[in-house]
């Protein structure tokens, strides 16, 4: 078989502030932004990469959910355990410091992991929590 990773889906609740981080502190590319029904999607992606995106959507979106999951989901959410994105860059921290500065929630600072990796952790104005990976 002949997979990629197209798209994955991360929820967020403001897109404004989905946008200041992943547009304006990481520095994805905005790739796509459709409001429907009083909802919004946004699509962004890393640059010189145009076939890997994340769907920045609205979890209250999700069909067939009850309003206790719904529920249970925004709390996961606030708690910052509900979803992770594991990004990875030569230059970690650079990337730190660029993010730092955003005023990003820090979780982790730059770390030398005793499993072999070098990495830092934030939260996005969501919740999600980013990890992002050293490469070397």
């Amino acid at each position: 078989m002949d997979l990629t990773i197209h798209s994955s889906f991360l929820p967020h609740n403001d897109p404004d502030a989905a946008l200041a981080f992943y547009r304006d502190a990481l520095g994805f590319e905005v790739r796509g932004n459709v409001e429907y029904g009083g909802l919004h999607w946004i699509t962004v992606g890393p640059a010189g990469q145009p076939g890997t995106s994340v769907v920045l959507y609205p979890p209250e979106a999700s069909a067939g959910l009850t309003d206790s999951e719904r529920q249970t989901i925004t709390e996961m959410m606030a708690k910052g355990t509900y979803a992770t994105l594991l990004l990875a860059t030569p230059h970690l921290d650079d990337t730190f410091d660029r993010l730092q500065a955003s005023d990003a929630e820090v979780v982790q600072e730059p770390t030398e992991q005793p499993y072999g990796i070098r990495d830092c952790a934030v939260r996005d104005p969501a919740g999600n929590l980013i990890r992002i990976q050293e490469v070397r």
